[in-house]
């Protein structure tokens, strides 16, 4: 169920729903479960040339060739080495099937619509145009946070272009 709520005249996010949360460095992340084809095993993906440093390259999976993003390197986060916890969740966005490389997958949480907060604002060197909020699931622990993002945006930003504006602009009109 997709809400947007205003606040102080600036668009607020906000969903309720199944969410599938997976850690990337020291944090917990989630995006709608509903954009998740399936979980694999980390495989060493085929190189492209010229892709950006992010795109680890691609994956032939079942006769589909699946371009497959290192979410580490997207975040720029420290490296992480690629072991037995290693995950490419693969996504179903706008028609296109797309890996993500995380560290790990943790677990399928529901969230309350009350469970998630707006994402804080910051200046324009900050991106959070990917953010839908932040979710704190455990009432007995309210500073265990997940950061929730819209894996559509992120997938369309400029240095990724995994998926073009246009079809996610449609597919998200027709959700609404």
């Amino acid at each position: 169920m997709r809400q947007d709520v205003y606040n102080n005249g600036a668009e607020v996010r906000s969903h309720a729903g199944e969410f599938l949360s997976f850690r990337l460095g020291g944090e917990e992340y989630g995006i709608d479960i509903l954009k998740v084809q399936e979980i694999r095993g980390y495989e060493v993906p085929t190189r492209i040339a010229n892709a950006p440093q992010a795109v680890l390259g691609v994956l032939n999976l079942r006769g589909v060739i699946v371009p497959v993003i290192d979410m580490r390197l997207k975040f720029h986060l420290t490296e992480a080495p690629y072991n037995s916890q290693t995950v490419t969740i693969v996504l179903t966005i706008g028609g296109r099937v797309v890996g993500m490389v995380v560290d790990s997958v943790s677990a399928v949480i529901a969230l309350a619509q009350g469970q998630i907060r707006p994402a804080p604002t910051f200046s324009a060197a900050v991106a959070t145009d990917h953010l839908i909020g932040i979710a704190s699931p455990d009432p007995e622990h309210p500073e265990q946070l997940i950061i929730l993002m819209d894996i559509e945006r992120l997938m369309c930003s400029a240095d990724v272009r995994l998926v073009s504006d246009r079809v996610t602009e449609q597919e998200t009109a027709e959700t609404v």
